[in-house]
């Protein structure tokens, strides 16, 4: 099972929830939840109005649990999202989110002044835009070990990218992420 893929590399407390659900915990903040019979990463961003959007996102109004003006990512937890797609479509993301554009970068002055909220990456091979999902790791190197411990695959990496040192793994029941070592906030180093 993947959550327990996840869990094992990522330091998750792992709760069993009504139908065949299961959250992972890192403290007292919620880093994922897994919902029976869905594929994939979704990711909430935060809004006045709760509604689904393209890419495998949603809108949802609760309280933003990680993100920009958040507390600064603890190991197992997000710490990051990307959209790859073929077309870029920044336009919809404005419109929708509110976000503005910046490079590669969607920011946001939701809560104040403007900050990173996201990534882009444009890739001809990209298919279907997808959400990508980064995690904040405390030592890439021994993250990457028990990825293969597990079975996983560390598909690349490790690496330096803007954000910082990174590495994509895959778990061996399907479904996979980017770590981040040691991010100081939201972005890691597009934080500032």
């Amino acid at each position: 099972m993947s959550v327990d893929f996840f869990a094992a590399v990522l330091g998750w407390t792992v709760i069993a929830e009504p139908g065949g659900s299961f959250t992972g915990w890192v403290g007292d903040r919620l880093a994922a939840q897994v919902v029976a019979g869905q594929e994939g990463w979704r990711l909430f961003f935060g809004g006045d109005e709760p509604r689904a959007l393209r890419a495998n996102s949603f809108v949802d109004s609760g309280r933003v649990l990680h993100g920009p003006w958040a507390p600064p990512p603890r190991h197992g937890e997000p710490c990051w999202a990307e959209l790859v797609t073929g077309t870029p479509d920044d336009e919809y993301w404005v419109r929708e989110l509110g976000w503005a554009v910046r490079g590669d970068l969607f920011t946001s002055a939701r809560h104040g002044d403007p900050r990173p909220v996201a990534g882009t990456a444009t890739s001809p091979t990209a298919g279907e835009p997808r959400w990508g999902v980064f995690f904040a790791v405390d030592d890439l190197p021994a993250a990457c070990q028990r990825v293969s411990e597990l079975d996983g695959r560390v598909s690349s990496g490790p690496g330096l990218l803007p954000l910082g040192v990174t590495a994509s793994i895959e778990s061996p029941h399907g479904g996979g992420c980017v770590l981040l070592e040691k991010p100081a906030g939201w972005g890691g180093n597009r934080a500032g």
